[in-house]
């Protein structure tokens, strides 16, 4: 029976979907003005997570992940590069799907983009407007009136008042509460804009997730994820205006992951600790990468930092040798159903997506595979597959393992490794140790890690 934590009862609730076996899933995705960070990649791979196994239970999942491709940052980043706001988007966009394509991300059914979807933000802003919770301010710009959505702050379990005060700091004389936000705002001199019944101008940010959530997925639907960041006022706001709009409940059950810290400490650029996925691949794996950040629950705060990587490359390292005698099978888990160890791995997932337990679950197979390789191979076999399948859930061990344990490693180097082990296996043919030795030794300051192994001699990186 699966359980998911909801943000908003603060419990785990066994999930029932609107629909039998179809659920419609929306997460909160980039704004796309610059490369994305290891932030960015905790919530790529914890929904693309839950998406996996969720359509591994037999869910058809519609995953929309949309995309803010106009707002303030976006703007003042274009200026500053002297090119069209577009130019800049449309480069970020295919930088980010290059990224998520190495981190093995499944692409979205669908990836809205909010430029695409300002007729239907009109059009919410418009309802809003006539029924009394939003109002036009004597800037122009359109704001939400909080005082008119009861539960507002219910999301992020927020004090109103204590809202209100902190709020009252940067407080603008237009609105009329000091947590009011725009849905619409007039644009200055030479940004962007679209024409509406308001005047030429913007959406806020909070209106185009409501618009496009609910234009992909309908009025009301299952799930909304994302960081946990985004809680208050992100996703306070998109509750308020949907559900001021429509008169209906906006989303059954919400879900946020934790963030990202480095050497305990929150990442951000402020404290220079920011890494993007780009500067990340040069050192690790995409993989590994993937690893590290499956190896803590979702809903966990995630400690990045070297030691961290190398522990999940080490742990990659150890699936991959025991996948290593069994090549790339793929023929499907065939009687490995019956196994316990299956069933383990989808009780722990159903447990809020457990991923660190179900990785326990996995290395357990992994030592029974280990055993029973001299017994029965057929055996070993089916759970070595059975193995690759609990990877494919995860978004792991997809890999040739070859490939993955001489990564990093050219063709010049692959000859020349392989050339000095059968050296050394000649040598050790000819009895010749101290020879046998001095080319292990010398593999060894390659960075080169031989396995002799009934089969023969194997190595990786």
């Amino acid at each position: 029976m699966l359980q998911i934590y909801n943000t908003l009862t603060q419990q785990k609730e066994v999930f029932k979907p609107l629909k039998p076996g179809k659920i419609g899933l929306y997460v909160c995705g980039m704004t796309v003005y610059d490369y994305c960070h290891i932030g960015h990649a905790r919530v790529l791979v914890a929904f693309d997570m839950v998406t996996r196994y969720l359509r591994s239970r037999g869910y058809e999942v519609n995953y929309v992940r949309n995309i803010t491709d106009i707002d303030d940052k976006i703007i003042k980043r274009a200026q500053e590069n002297n090119e069209p706001y577009n130019a800049l988007t449309e480069r970020m966009i295919a930088a980010m799907h290059e990224d998520e394509k190495k981190l093995g991300i499944l692409l979205p059914n669908q990836e809205p983009r909010a430029t695409d979807h300002i007729p239907q933000m009109i059009a919410m802003i418009q309802k809003l407007v006539a029924n009394g919770h939003a109002y036009i301010a004597d800037n122009g710009d359109v704001y939400y009136q909080i005082a008119k959505f009861k539960d507002y702050g219910q999301l992020a379990h927020q004090d109103l008042e204590k809202l209100r005060s902190g709020a009252r700091v940067a407080i603008e004389t237009t609105k009329r509460d000091p947590l009011d936000f725009v849905l619409w705002k007039l644009a200055k001199p030479g940004e962007p804009h679209w024409e509406s019944p308001w005047g030429a101008g913007r959406p806020g940010w909070h209106i185009e997730c409501s618009a496009m959530s609910t234009d992909c997925l309908g009025e009301t639907f299952d799930i909304h994820g994302g960081g946990f960041d985004l809680t208050f006022p992100h996703h306070q706001n998109e509750i308020a205006q949907s559900e001021g709009a429509t008169g209906k409940k906006f989303v059954n059950l919400w879900m946020h992951n934790g963030f990202v810290q480095v050497d305990k400490e929150k990442m951000s650029k402020s404290l220079g600790n920011f890494f993007t996925l780009r500067d990340v691949f040069k050192e690790y794996s995409a993989e590994t990468i993937r690893y590290f950040l499956l190896a803590s629950h979702y809903r966990s705060p995630v400690n990045y930092s070297q030691e961290n990587l190398q522990s999940a490359h080490q742990a990659l390292e150890r699936f991959y040798m025991t996948l290593r005698g069994f090549g790339v099978r793929g023929e499907g888990i065939g009687e490995a159903t019956s196994t316990p160890f299956l069933q383990r791995f989808n009780e722990v997932m159903d447990d809020d997506f457990n991923t660190p337990e179900a990785l326990a679950v996995m290395f357990d197979l992994v030592r029974e595979i280990n055993r029973l390789q001299q017994e029965n191979s057929q055996q070993a076999a089916q759970l070595a597959d059975l193995l690759r399948h609990m990877g494919s859930v995860l978004g792991i061990l997809q890999q040739d393992p070859e490939v993955f344990l001489r990564s990093g490693t050219n063709d010049d180097e692959v000859k020349k490794i392989e050339a000095l082990i059968a050296q050394r296996n000649q040598a050790r043919k000819d009895k010749n140790w101290a020879e046998a030795d001095r080319v292990r030794a010398e593999l060894t300051s390659l960075g080169v890690t031989l396995e002799d192994t009934a089969a023969g001699t194997v190595w990786r990186k």
